[in-house]
């Protein structure tokens, strides 16, 4: 008994550190807290102790799901096989389903009739997802250290992108509409994805133990994901967590300005008020302090994989336009288009989103990322954006493809400003490798790492002051 509670013990540690590590700030506080729930439940509904984890120790919707994959990977609700094939077409000596075409077919159509149900069983697709990369998952033969298992090669065999069309032929069938039909044949293939996906992690986590699935296989919650990185299911996450992000920060900053906003003593009224207390200044006197709020010019790379980094580090920006004098934008692969205009007062987040991604050619002209020429044309068409009160913020990943880096435009430009910053998505690892411009561009521009939002908000705290 002492052994298997010393085992719960030593797992439910490594569970608290896996959630730090995945960017879930846990204090020991909530970790007693957690343990002090757990005395009060029965252990034996998972739900329920999964529930309980969640309530001590997830302060944010946004990472709930780094929260589940992480309960799932070191509290699974199965071990080993876990369900058994279902589909006996050809079984192997062992009476186990193989992998071959009949029982991919049987599976795909016991998993279509279980989709196109109207309340889709649960239980029963979670023993299908576990079949499914028993299965068709299971990868013999690779080299030591390298998983055995893999959610995609299953997934793959299975062609989820049929099984969306099956779907939505079935539903519309069933008297929905072709877009409604859409929508929920997507959500029900995503929901059992994540299932696949789960059963992968369990089955690597029991061969290389949960520490290994944890720091290479979860991804970290929403805000400490790399934009780089990012699928679309999370670029769909951050663009809401976008907004609530600017209003947290804003109320931030609104309070700390409220808690400095005295400005330097004023001796003569101090002086002054002193008389009326026997010439002791028992209340101090302050001149009023003038509010600094700084013009902001954002000048973004929109090419390739930075795309997503530029336009949410640009949504965020323009989140919290109140705190800048004046806010200007501009995108450029190799020319430089000003983008100001999409962000309207109360304009949604999905328009301005979609407007700038339909701006993108715009900012090309031979469609070659070339940092060179697009300072060149932002110094001949945009000067007047710049001043002496200007902050000027750079966003990209300095890859110029070997072209003439015009460092002398450059330095102009940051010349001509208040302050200039630059935030490159890639991690700093990675600067000054291939065609990489930063040992350059660092000179002359301070650069700073912003891989994920949570660095972004900081970064545009210390910027508000």
């Amino acid at each position: 008994m002492a052994t298997e509670q010393s085992g719960l013990l030593d797992r439910h540690l490594a569970f608290v550190e896996a959630l730090r590590g995945a960017g879930l700030s846990v204090s020991l506080a909530e970790d007693l807290d957690s343990v002090a729930a757990l005395s009060a439940l029965h252990w034996t509904d998972r739900d329920t102790v999964r529930a309980a984890f969640a309530a001590t120790m997830v302060k944010k919707q946004s990472q709930r799901t780094t929260f589940d994959s992480l309960f799932d990977v070191y509290f699974p609700a199965m071990v080993g096989e876990g369900a058994r094939a279902v589909g006996e077409e050809s079984p192997g000596e062992s009476g186990a389903v193989q992998d071959n075409a009949a029982a991919l077919r049987s599976l795909r159509d016991r998993l279509a009739e279980a989709l196109e149900a109207p309340q889709p069983d649960e239980p029963e697709l979670r023993r299908m997802a576990a079949e499914m990369v028993g299965v068709f998952g299971s990868m013999p033969g690779r080299g030591p250290g390298l998983s055995s298992w893999s959610a995609y090669t299953a997934l793959q065999r299975v062609s989820p992108q049929e099984l969306v069309d099956r779907l939505v032929q079935a539903l519309m069938a069933q008297g929905a509409d072709e877009d409604e039909a859409t929508r929920t044949a997507n959500r029900r293939i995503g929901f059992f994805t994540a299932m696949v996906e789960d059963d992968a992690r369990r089955r690597i986590a029991e061969e290389k133990g949960p520490d290994h699935v944890a720091e290479v296989a979860v991804r970290p919650s929403i805000d400490q994901l790399a934009f780089m990185a990012a699928r679309r299911s999370d670029l769909e996450e951050m663009r809401k967590e976008i907004f609530p992000l600017a209003r947290r920060l804003a109320t931030r900053l609104a309070k700390e300005h409220h808690a400095k906003r005295r400005g330097p003593l004023d001796f003569r009224r101090t002086v002054r008020a002193s008389i009326a207390t026997g010439g002791v200044p028992i209340t101090t006197h302050h001149r009023p302090k003038r509010p600094h709020r700084t013009d902001l010019v954002v000048l973004c790379d929109v090419s390739g994989s930075v795309a997503n980094f530029a336009q949410f580090t640009l949504l965020f920006v323009f989140a919290l336009r109140e705190v800048f004098q004046s806010m200007r934008a501009f995108t450029f692969i190799d020319h430089v288009h000003e983008v100001t205009p999409y962000f309207r007062p109360g304009a949604d987040p999905v328009t301005v989103l979609a407007d700038l991604a339909a701006s993108t050619s715009h900012a090309a002209l031979w469609g070659r990322t070339n940092y060179g020429r697009a300072f060149t044309k932002f110094e001949e068409q945009h000067m007047d954006a710049l001043g002496p009160k200007t902050t000027l913020l750079i966003l990209g990943d300095a890859r110029s493809n070997y072209s003439d880096l015009h460092e002398e435009t450059l330095r102009s430009l940051a010349g001509s400003v208040k302050q200039a910053f630059w935030l490159n998505p890639e991690h700093e690892r990675n600067w000054g490798t291939g065609d990489s411009a930063v040992p350059a561009y660092g000179e002359i521009v301070r650069m700073i790492e912003c891989r994920n939002l949570t660095q972004l908000s900081e970064f545009v705290h210390d910027l508000a002051w």
